[in-house]
């Protein structure tokens, strides 16, 4: 996976999850029910860059609403964030994040957002392109076996994050001080997993979809067929002999949250489609199913004789199998 395509607030993408999350306020106040917990009120989703959303408490005196531009408290700093959900939606993934007790210890929201934080954020997204040059020259200079997958200077530019990836420990203290020397800012790594990359690139998926993990998911798993260890043996409804494989180069999340359990059996797959390494008769003597694929109807299949390997119809099949169409 390459670097980071887009990561940044006032982007397409982020403006059409702001967009849904208001739409889903406004239409599911009663989702949820029971009333709004009195320290849970003023605690809000804000969404930062690189998809990532942190809780916070509405300290500014005023109402907040879904797509405004605020100003966070940080370490040591202040930093740029949009209000990404709010109300009876916030509390409901606060308590799934078991953060309910926690909430006097949530950082908090200094003030809206003004025209020039506005127009300093943007200027600083534009010099995104020339910081992450720059630490990639260090980081060849230095020789570093790590991969750079993306940098964020706050906004009161005191502190770079710089985001990585490695397969073993890497000494980068000679790289810290070159970048402190350069950019005049508190330089922290943070090195983070291939499903955190894929979540920072906010892409699309073999779906079509945004990534699940850059949208909607509150946790990325680090296997997520640990609760359903039946999923990948293809137990469910959409049969995922292909394209198991997410951007992270990992088992898609979406496997883990499919309709295999959906049923009382824990089954919902449906008996037209055949499982993978279903064997039958055919003139050439035995065939195995290799892989289906309900999308474009087709099935592979492998003649055992000979080894050779076929695309058929699910109707071909049906007739190969002896079955009813």
């Amino acid at each position: 996976m390459s670097t980071v395509l887009c990561s940044c607030l006032l982007g397409d993408n982020a403006r059409i999850r702001l967009k849904l999350s208001k739409l889903l306020h406004e239409q599911t106040t009663d989702l949820y029910a029971g009333e709004l917990a009195e320290s849970a009120a003023q605690v809000c989703e804000v969404e930062l860059k690189g998809c990532r959303r942190e809780f916070y408490v509405n300290k500014t005196g005023g109402e907040l609403s879904i797509g405004m531009p605020v100003i966070l408290e940080a370490d040591g700093g202040y930093d740029f964030g949009m209000v990404y959900s709010m109300g009876r939606i916030a509390q409901r993934k606060l308590e799934l994040k078991g953060l309910m007790e926690k909430i006097d210890e949530l950082p908090a929201v200094i003030r809206n957002a003004s025209e020039e934080d506005v127009a300093a954020f943007t200027e600083l997204r534009k010099r995104e392109p020339e910081i992450r040059a720059a630490c990639h020259e260090r980081i060849e200079r230095h020789r570093l076996d790590m991969k750079l997958v993306d940098i964020d200077l706050r906004l009161d530019q005191q502190k770079l994050s710089v985001y990585y990836t490695a397969t073993h420990r890497v000494d980068f203290r000679g790289l810290v001080r070159d970048l402190a020397g350069e950019f005049k800012a508190r330089i922290q790594m943070v090195q983070i997993t291939t499903r955190e990359e894929a979540r920072r690139t906010n892409s699309q998926g073999s779906c079509g979809c945004s990534l699940c993990c850059s949208t909607w998911m509150q946790k990325i798993h680090s296997n997520p067929f640990a609760e359903k260890p039946q999923t990948f043996e293809g137990t469910n409804g959409d049969n995922l002999s292909f394209n198991t494989i997410g951007l992270c180069n990992r088992p898609k999340c979406c496997l883990g949250f499919s309709k295999g359990n959906g049923g009382k059996n824990g089954s919902c797959r449906s008996n037209s489609w055949p499982a993978v390494g279903t064997t039958f008769a055919v003139r050439e003597g035995n065939a195995v199913v290799e892989g289906v694929d309900p999308q474009r109807k087709c099935i592979w299949i492998r003649y055992e004789s000979s080894g050779q390997k076929r695309r058929i119809s699910f109707d071909q099949y049906n007739k190969m199998a002896g079955q009813r169409p």
